[in-house]
């Protein structure tokens, strides 16, 4: 009874070193990894240990005996990644963290951000003595993208959470919550008080469309549509006019399928999830009755990943449709040779219907080869006309209320730190933020996850991202190339406090998050998440304070000692 890996594998890699049998495949030392859409069981090594399940921290590892029937797929995707005998080691190497070479004194390093890249450079550096981590965030949550990125049906992925609670939870660990740097505190005060910064603020903006109509109501990004589906404090007051029968979403990457599975989603399966209160009572009112993922190249070319499209057209309450010139885009793309995942993504398309299960029933049609040229519409909405990429050439006009776009996300600049803005990341090489003039290294300021290479891979990747980072920063400090602190810690919250006096430390964050859980679990619900910062900093507030001696020593050596 071999085991399989399914939709919601976050590539994070820690299944690879639990394996005995060194059967889970691509390892973090292989050249596909970091492009890789998932990690693939071979089924013909499996021992069935279940080492992997425990391993995996978002519950994608299944017997084979337990699948459900939309997760079937899963059986031929893993076994078709191994389609010949490759002689592999009996054991995945595992990648070694640098050793910290220390006098005695701890290195202390200052991480802003605090998503997937954030926690696990913490973690990386985490796992030697004498390492002091103090990580800082806008929001009083943590947890970035994995808390206001994921869709809410994908519950099994924000699992990951737990493993950055236990990795926050270590005595050297400290958050910094409800604390913006650039306004509470500076680049500059922050390497007074560290022997580094690392950057790990994601790409919070999104590129954006320019033609014209775009400006009018009824135009937004996709990213915007999932931070207010999450509850994102920033989107309290956005608002989905969601009183029309057709929405179109630009783009056809992962992002896209998100946004138009929840708005078109049985709302009794979405009450089920940490969904915000005010994005399912609009859906409940909602009018819509299909949502169109245009996409300017061929199916061949699509961004979804293959996990995503087999949970989209697995789902009951819609139907994934498309019409007959993209079928027969589809056919065609398959008469040709393509490597293996693209052919897979286009097979699962070709078995897709021409209509609605159902008369009337909602839909997601797919659509390719249009550039959107123009988004129609007199004081709102109500359409948007395509240029035809294939023959015939010529122009197409779509009528509908609603038009996002997700065509990637873009990194934002931070104060005092290099910005490349063509890129749209911090300038660096192997994580050393670098002048982007000169090519050299600004001392002692260090960058992971998608501000360092763009808005790409998936929440595992980032964890080969951050030891990359790590390494560097070590070697460094090894070598003697960053100063010590000037200023001693213990004076870092008394700083802070006088721009912002609110900050948020792990017992706040432990009590929204106990209070969120509470609040959810009498509706059934993994929790029902707070809305604005004003209710997350009452709730912080009733928190246990420590000791008035813990408070007093807080960054000190005895601190250290103590510990």
């Amino acid at each position: 009874m071999p085991h399989v890996v399914t939709q919601a594998c976050c590539n994070e890699g820690s299944c690879v070193y639990a394996c005995p049998v060194n059967c889970i495949h691509p390892t973090p030392d292989e050249p596909d990894f970091l492009k890789a859409e998932m990690l693939h069981i071979d089924a013909s090594s499996c021992v069935d240990c279940g080492a992997c399940v425990a391993a995996c921290p978002v519950d994608a590892i299944k017997p084979d005996s337990v699948l459900k029937e939309e997760q079937l797929p899963f059986l031929r995707i893993n076994s078709e990644f191994y389609p010949r005998e490759i002689p592999r080691a009996s054991l995945a190497p595992v990648i070694q963290a640098p050793p910290v070479r220390t006098s005695g004194r701890a290195l202390k390093v200052a991480i802003i951000g605090s998503g997937p890249a954030a926690m696990y450079a913490a973690d990386e550096l985490l796992t030697q003595p004498h390492v002091k981590v103090n990580m800082f965030e806008r929001l009083p949550a943590p947890y970035g993208l994995v808390r206001a990125g994921v869709a809410p049906d994908h519950q099994q992925t924000k699992r990951v959470t737990k493993l950055f609670d236990t990795m926050a939870a270590q005595p050297n660990f400290e958050f910094f919550l409800n604390v913006e740097v650039g306004k509470d505190i500076t680049h500059a005060e922050l390497l007074a008080h560290h022997h580094a910064v690392i950057y790990s603020v994601g790409a919070s903006s999104d590129r954006r469309l320019d033609i014209p109509g775009i400006e009018l109501p009824g135009n937004a990004t996709a990213t915007q549509v999932v931070a207010w589906i999450n509850a994102h404090p920033d989107y309290t007051d956005f608002r989905v006019n969601l009183d029309h029968q057709r929405a179109v979403v630009i783009g056809n990457g992962n992002v896209a399928l998100d946004v138009a599975r929840v708005l078109t989603g049985d709302t009794d399966r979405l009450a089920r999830t940490d969904i915000s209160d005010t994005a399912l009572t609009a859906l409940r009112g909602s009018k819509l009755r299909e949502v169109v993922i245009v996409g300017r190249r061929g199916p061949e070319h699509s961004a979804f990943t293959l996990p995503e499209l087999l949970g989209l057209v697995g789902l009951p309450d819609m139907t994934v449709v498309i019409d007959q010139e993209t079928a027969d885009l589809v056919d065609e793309a398959l008469q040709t040779h393509l490597e293996p995942l693209t052919r897979q993504k286009l097979e699962v398309l070709s078995t897709c219907p021409r209509e609605a299960r159902e008369p009337g029933g909602k839909t997601i049609r797919f659509a390719y080869n249009r550039t959107p040229i123009k988004v129609l519409g007199d004081g709102r909405v109500e359409g948007i006309e395509f240029q035809r990429n294939t023959e015939p050439t010529g122009v197409d006009q779509l009528q509908a209320g609603l038009v996002l776009t997700s065509i990637g996300y873009r990194g934002v600049p931070m104060p005092d730190v290099p910005f490349d803005n063509q890129r749209a990341i911090i300038p660096n090489e192997q994580g050393r933020v670098t002048d982007p003039d000169t090519g050299k290294a600004h001392p002692g300021t260090y960058v992971a996850g998608w501000i360092k290479r763009g808005p790409t891979g998936f929440i595992g990747t980032n964890k080969s991202c951050s030891q990359q980072t790590i390494t560097s920063l070590v070697e460094d400090y090894n070598h003697g190339l960053l100063a010590d602190p000037v200023q001693r810690l213990s004076g870092l919250s008394k700083l802070i406090q006088r721009r912002q006096p609110t900050i948020v430390g792990h017992d706040g964050w432990l009590a929204i998050d106990r209070a969120e859980i509470a609040r959810g679990k009498g509706e059934g619900r993994p929790r029902d998440k707070f809305v604005s910062v004003s209710e997350m900093l009452r709730v912080a507030a009733s928190a246990p304070q420590p000791p008035l001696w813990r408070k007093a020593i807080r960054g000190s050596a005895l601190e250290d000692l103590l510990r």
